[in-house]
């Protein structure tokens, strides 16, 4: 976007025809009944040819809100169709929010729709907008009733709450270009995110059509929100939207005349105190968000998407444990772990072991609705390259389907996959998972962590943060959550389980890995 057009956007009263004429400085102090247009004019004037009240645009912009430089203006700037704003708090995310419709709220056909999860959270930000738009737009009016303002053009912006997925049917028949959703990561799916989208509709394609949210990391709706903007592409990159399920991108279907193009774009854009000068300066709020619990502090003062609330694995951390990909060295072991579903989803992961004994995740499959002989195919063309020692395969694929044929392993097996079962035993869940606790933890010895994942892994790298804790067994993970990836990362993990470097005894000829079993002898 040029400069030109950036400033354009951030025009709070964008919406004035071209060459209306500036309020004179002596103007500025007139009282509010000389700037209201007169009956006569708004009734017998046609509405292009009605002269909008005489104020200074530039004066307003600096009384009413002056966007910080940086992720703010970025916002209020930004195209795309949709568009999160948020991470650390403080960043001025409510104002900005509040800011954003000015730019066409003037304009008779503005439609707009600014939402809050609760009645109460709702209020606090009503209070804001009476403080500002009476300014921004003289003899603008708020509708308790309606919970709506609306311009002397004729442009509305409604106020409202969600608070059930079932409030989104208020709505219904109801068309918008502009829909908000401040603190996105309060709701607990993206129903009504998803439900609203389907109300963007205008017959002005001048004004465009946009959805908003604000938010910071943390909350019941923590998950989806991070798949929706957060994991598809890197900060301030535009994107085409994306299936939160599949990762896929979102393309119109056949038989559409645009089959087969992408339908819209999306975008994150991180928020930080340090981005706010007038909370940042004094530090009084920086100090309230340092003595913080640390999983908080994280959330709200840094901005990290990859910490939650009750997250099963906190030390995963993606400066440490993710690395851009290189080449593997034909010397490393090579295997692969597979957790098979049909009806959800199959993941796939592939792991090397280093002289250093770390694991390295390299390679990853991710995919739903595929026969276990299809997913054998699969796998093999992903190995062409790799000299694959062994595979573990979840136990319960050898099971028989009935009398009716091999089981789904042994299909696998007779496509020249080699498999071994996973450990399944009594515990073998919790021992798994402790074991993941300590492949996470940097090496005493290397200094090193102990597992790392190439960046290519997205589907592991976004899951693993999020797997939640089961709340009736904090010793195991919520087995409700996405943990396909995680189940087979699992597998493979305890087929090379160790504690420390400090086990090798370079005396004995051994590692520190010890054999599962000595059935396949690894």
């Amino acid at each position: 976007m040029s400069k030109e057009s950036e400033r354009g956007l951030l025009r709070l009263n964008a919406s004035m025809p071209k060459g209306s004429k500036k309020r004179s400085v002596k103007l500025r102090s007139s009282k509010k009944k000389d700037l209201a247009p007169t009956p006569t004019k708004k009734t017998e004037v046609k509405p292009a040819q009605v002269k909008p009240p005489e104020y200074d645009v530039e004066y307003a912009q600096s009384v009413v809100f002056k966007p910080n430089a940086g992720p703010q203006t970025q916002y209020l700037a930004s195209s795309e169709r949709e568009v999160l704003y948020g991470g650390a708090a403080g960043g001025g995310k409510s104002y900005a929010t509040l800011a954003d419709p000015l730019r066409n709220l003037n304009n008779q056909d503005f439609s707009g729709l600014l939402v809050r999860h609760t009645t109460e959270e709702l209020r606090e930000l009503i209070q804001k907008s009476q403080e500002l738009y009476p300014k921004a737009i003289p003899n603008i009016k708020w509708s308790e009733r309606k919970s709506q303002w609306t311009t002397p053009r004729g442009g509305t912006l409604w106020m409202s709450y969600l608070d059930r997925d079932t409030d989104v049917m208020r709505y219904q028949g109801q068309a918008f270009n502009y829909v908000a959703f401040d603190e996105l990561t309060q709701w607990n799916s993206p129903y009504s995110w998803n439900y609203m989208r389907s109300r963007l509709r205008s017959a002005n394609k001048d004004l465009g059509l946009y959805m908003r949210a604000t938010t910071n990391p943390g909350g019941p709706g923590h998950s989806w929100v991070k798949k929706m903007f957060i994991d598809p592409a890197k900060p301030n990159t535009p994107f085409w939207a994306t299936d939160i399920e599949t990762s896929e991108v979102l393309k119109f279907p056949q038989g559409h005349s645009k089959a087969g193009q992408p339908l819209f774009k999306r975008r994150f854009i991180p928020a930080s105190l340090f981005d706010n000068p007038y909370l940042a300066e004094s530090g009084d709020y920086e100090a309230m968000l340092l003595s913080l619990p640390e999983h908080q502090r994280k959330q709200l003062l840094e901005g990290n998407w990859d910490v939650n609330e009750g997250a099963a694995f906190p030390e995963f951390n993606r400066k440490i444990h993710v690395v851009e990909p290189y080449d593997i060295p034909k010397s490393w072991t090579r295997f692969r772990a597979c957790d098979y579903g049909y009806g959800s989803y199959t993941g796939v992961v592939w792991l090397a072991v280093s002289p250093s004994e770390q694991l390295v995740v390299y390679r990853e499959l991710y995919c739903s609705r595929v026969t276990a002989t299809d997913l054998a195919d699969m796998i093999l063309d992903a190995e062409q390259d790799d000299n694959i020692r062994y595979g573990v395969l979840d136990s319960s694929l050898w099971h028989k389907r009935g009398d009716t044929g091999p089981s789904l392993a042994e299909q696998m097996n007779q496509k020249g996959l080699r498999w071994r079962p996973s450990d399944r035993s009594k515990g073998s869940r919790v021992a798994g998972k402790n074991e993941l606790h300590r492949r996470l933890q940097v090496d005493e010895f290397t200094e090193e962590p102990r597992l790392v994942f190439f960046s290519t892994c997205n589907n592991m790298i976004a899951q693993l943060p999020g797997i939640p804790l089961d709340k009736k067994n904090p010793e195991d993970v919520d087995t409700n959550a996405e943990d396909h990836l995680y189940d087979a990362l699992r597998y493979g993990i305890m087929t090379r389980p160790r504690s420390s470097l400090w086990d090798y005894n370079p005396m004995s000829h051994r590692t520190g890995f010890q054999a599962a079993d000595k059935t396949f002898g690894y």
